[in-house]
């Protein structure tokens, strides 16, 4: 399966744009669908380690979800499971696509740019195989 991947390219220093994906108040500031406010944010980062976040989608209904990361190399990747969540961290179902995969293996590489730093992010449902050899490692993981 091809992985579903998109491309963007900030006009700000990867480092910059590293901890607005790593750090707990900057992801205050931006995470989520337009509309949406996040209410709860936790990171550990680290192999293992979870984010953890909850917003508040305009209709007023909460949504919750988090990353286990699995591989991190500050500033260059991120490499994650992403599930939607209840508010204790448990794995739940997409809240309004039952067909949505329980869980997709995510991929985020900052590359630097001449002073900018393009993000591209790949997504795809994990297979037993891709979760294995995603297991979290220690090699590279530096926050």
């Amino acid at each position: 399966m091809k992985p579903f991947e998109i491309t963007r390219v900030f006009d700000a220093p990867r480092d910059k744009v590293w901890k607005a994906w790593t750090e707990t108040e900057r992801l205050k500031q931006w995470w989520g669908p337009k509309g949406f406010k996040v209410h709860t944010c936790k990171v550990d980062l680290r192999p293992g380690g979870v984010f953890h976040y909850g917003m508040t989608a305009p209709d007023g209904k909460d949504v919750w979800g988090r990353f286990t990361y699995r591989e991190i190399k500050a500033p260059e990747r991120l490499v994650f499971i992403v599930s939607f969540s209840d508010p204790k961290g448990g794995v739940t179902r997409h809240p309004w696509s039952p067909n949505w995969p329980l869980e997709t293996l995510s991929t985020v590489i900052f590359t630097e740019q001449g002073g900018k730093t393009k993000v591209t992010v790949q997504w795809i449902p994990p297979t037993p195989r891709r979760i294995s050899s995603a297991r979290p490692s220690t090699k590279g993981a530096t926050a």
